[in-house]
């Protein structure tokens, strides 16, 4: 690496500037991107500008100018022959699918173009897509300006800042790249859980459906049917339903082992704990004896057990407002069971952490069964409140919920309790864990409304949480 860069020194600035522009623009124009991502074009523009080769301001102008030019001859490309991608081989995937992905798109718009600037692999294909949707290209550039500005500077300044340390910060950056990529995938299978479970809110009959159309579940239910029947009559419904709900939870425990898993592959590859030792370091220099006896009582106060109680009783008063509510598992953990989800959480962040075995084998997950569960309980809170109060009133509970989540988990870390991977990890599967179900309630109030309009047409559209629900 040092030979190059004394090679990269030598050569004029212009043929600098103009290779990592054509590097930059190349990564979306014409897919370089894929092969090859662009943060280490840029890192190492920004450690030149460091040691007095290119100059910071027109070194940053210029990667600006070449990521725009980039993307917006992708997003030609994507207008262009995105219809004649639909006719060829696209049309196996057939119009209802087209359709909820423009829907999709539609819905995310700019947010999902100025997100995308920051995930490699993503930033090369999503200005095709968008310009494939057919997103008004005015649209797209601002939201697309946004996103290269913060990622180009933010990129290029970090070169400049880490200096003579850019060979390390290369490294971690690109390592962070696919950590990025794997939790975006890990959020995607989260919410396509949620919608699943939305649209089977009794999943363990769900399931048990599917698996009756199996031959050999076929072969027994002809052959034992009658049986079966009779040890169901003799159970009694009230039994059904807590064996029902009992197997309903053991699968949330196996789905709570599966993102505790994949935070435990992110953790262990992003590199962060190699900053655990400087981020505890800079707190143990702030901490004085007053500030961490009055952080110690907050931290005291506040914690899973109480939160759990919390939610229990928040969920108890709502439920009694709002009184009807099926007899399924989903019902029940959004309803007065709220708090159910809370206590499946601390046990798998007990299995999955520092003192039980990471799914997938290897070291454990740095994270803590506290910050995990308030997390949850933060955002499970907030939730509730905001199904059933006005805009306004759910602004705020969102508000306060990350207030105290950031407030909780700064403690911890001031305190020296916790690691700031550790933090990070029991975060994330706090907040992955809620929107499970935050996903598979939307999907259900959503399916439930389109039930009602098919019905009577002429009948608005349900409101989620004020439409009276009938008990099963």
């Amino acid at each position: 690496m040092h030979d190059l860069l004394t090679w990269v020194q030598g050569l004029p600035a212009l043929w600098i500037y103009l290779v990592a522009a054509l590097i930059v623009a190349g990564e979306t124009a014409v897919i370089f991107g894929l092969l090859v991502p662009g943060e280490a074009t840029l890192l190492l523009v920004g450690f030149l500008t460091y040691n007095g080769t290119l100059r910071l301001g027109p070194a940053l102008l210029a990667m600006i100018f070449a990521a725009v030019l980039g993307d917006g001859l992708a997003f030609r490309a994507g207008r262009r022959y995105g219809p004649r991608l639909r006719a060829g081989l696209g049309h196996r995937v057939g119009p209802e699918r087209w359709g909820r992905a423009d829907a999709m798109l539609a819905r995310l718009g700019g947010r999902g173009v100025f997100a995308a600037r920051w995930v490699a692999f993503a930033r090369t294909l999503v200005p095709r897509l968008a310009g494939a949707a057919g997103m008004p290209y005015r649209r797209f550039a601002l939201w697309n300006l946004a996103g290269v500005v913060t990622w180009v500077g933010g990129s290029v300044l970090l070169g400049h800042l880490a200096g003579e340390s850019y060979d390390t910060v290369s490294r971690l950056l690109g390592r962070a790249t696919g950590v990025a990529l794997l939790l975006l995938a890990g959020l995607l299978g989260v919410v396509l859980a949620g919608r699943w479970l939305g649209r089977n809110p009794d999943p363990v009959r769900a399931l048990l459906s599917r698996a009756g159309a199996l031959p050999p579940v076929r072969w027994l239910t002809a052959r034992y049917g009658v049986l079966f029947f009779l040890v169901a009559m003799r159970i009694g419904p009230a039994w059904t339903l807590l064996l029902n709900l009992a197997a309903g939870l053991l699968l949330l425990f196996a789905a709570g082992l599966a993102i505790a898993g994949l935070l435990a592959v992110a953790i262990r590859n992003s590199g962060l704990a190699a900053l655990d030792d400087a981020v505890a370091g800079w707190f143990a220099a702030r901490r004085t004896p007053g500030a961490a006896d009055a952080t110690m009582l907050v931290v005291s106060l506040v914690r899973g057990w109480v939160l759990i109680v919390l939610v229990a009783l928040v969920a108890a008063v709502l439920a009694w407002r709002n009184r009807p509510w099926r007899a399924d598992l989903l019902s029940v953990v959004g309803t007065v069971g709220a708090f159910v989800p809370l206590l499946v959480l601390a046990v798998v962040a007990e299995v999955t952490g520092p003192h039980g075995t990471a799914p997938g084998g290897g070291d454990a997950v740095p994270l803590s069964t506290q910050n995990a569960v308030v997390a949850a309980s933060f955002c499970t809170l907030a939730w509730l409140v905001s199904r059933s109060a006005r805009w306004p009133v759910a602004v705020a509970a969102w508000t306060a919920a990350a207030a105290g989540l950031l407030g909780i988990g700064g403690a911890r870390l001031y305190l020296g309790l916790e690691t700031a991977s550790g933090t990070a990890a029991a975060v994330l599967l706090g907040v992955l864990w809620t929107v499970v179900f935050i996903v598979a309630w939307a999907t259900r109030d959503r399916a439930v409304g389109d039930r009602e309009q098919h019905v009577d047409p002429a009948r608005p559209p349900s409101q989620g949480h004020r439409r009276p629900v009938e008990p099963c």
